[in-house]
This record gives C-alpha cells, sequence and structure tokens, in this order.
C-alpha cells in the first residue's frame, strides 16, 4: 500500500523517481493581475512582491499575448515524494547541473515537477533515468 504522506527515503525516491515527459511547450511569464489568466489554463502560479508568475502551455500565452523568455519542457517525477523528504532536489539539480542543464523544480503535493530547457528536454531525461531503476 501506497504511503499517503509520500516517501521519505532518499534512496528509493531515486531509485523509483520514473520521469515522466509531459507534452507541450511551457513558459514562465509574469502578470500584476492573474484574473486575466484562466485558472483551466495554468499548471501553477505564485506570487512574488515584483508580480505573479504563472507557468502555462507557450501557446496559450501567446494567446494572452503575455511576455516570456524562457520555454521549457515539463518532466515529472512519478513517484510520490513527501513534502519533507530531504536530499532528492538537490541530488537530480546535482546530477543535471554537472551535464550542463539549468532546472526549475516545483513540488506539487504528489511529486516533483521539474522545467528544464526544451533543447536538454531528451538530455535531462537521459541523465534522470540513469539514475533511476526504472530507465
Amino acid at each position: 500500500m501506497e504511503n499517503k504522506t509520500g516517501e521519505t527515503d532518499l534512496e528509493k525516491l531515486i531509485a523509483d523517481m520514473e520521469p515522466i515527459l509531459n507534452e507541450g511547450d511551457y513558459v514562465f511569464a509574469t502578470v500584476l493581475d492573474v484574473e486575466q489568466i484562466p485558472r483551466a489554463i495554468t499548471v501553477c502560479e505564485i506570487k512574488e512582491k515584483e508580480g505573479i508568475t504563472v507557468v502555462l502551455l507557450k501557446k496559450d500565452a501567446d494567446s494572452l499575448g503575455l511576455k516570456y523568455e524562457f520555454i521549457a519542457s515539463w518532466i515529472t517525477l512519478n513517484i510520490h515524494s513527501s513534502l519533507e523528504a530531504v536530499g532528492l532536489t538537490a541530488a537530480f539539480s546535482t546530477k543535471l547541473g554537472n551535464n550542463g542543464i539549468s532546472c526549475n523544480v516545483i513540488a506539487g503535493y504528489y511529486h516533483d515537477h521539474i522545467f528544464v530547457d526544451k533543447k536538454d528536454q531528451e538530455k535531462a531525461l537521459n541523465v534522470l533515468q540513469t539514475m533511476s531503476k526504472k530507465s
């Protein structure tokens, strides 16, 4: 039975992380008023003092006329990681960094989500799969 609060064992998290590439091109855009963005099209949002950052499909950002600088691929680690787990982000971000891949990480309740430059998506998947026993 799956641990309802998520896995905390680092060795198990890495071995069973099962990286999955989500379809589409994603962007990070910033707005002052999130009311102009339909919630159904956002992946996530975070409030910062300078504005609200939204992550959404590039095609949706384009249709709304939002400006962005970074086109990303979205990789989900398919293991239910605990929000209290220690070391998983450091482990995969170090491996990606050692391979010249920048990553932006967002933790959801169930999974970790990694956004990498679109041009690095295959290389990033390969690095993550090599770390995991489920490649």
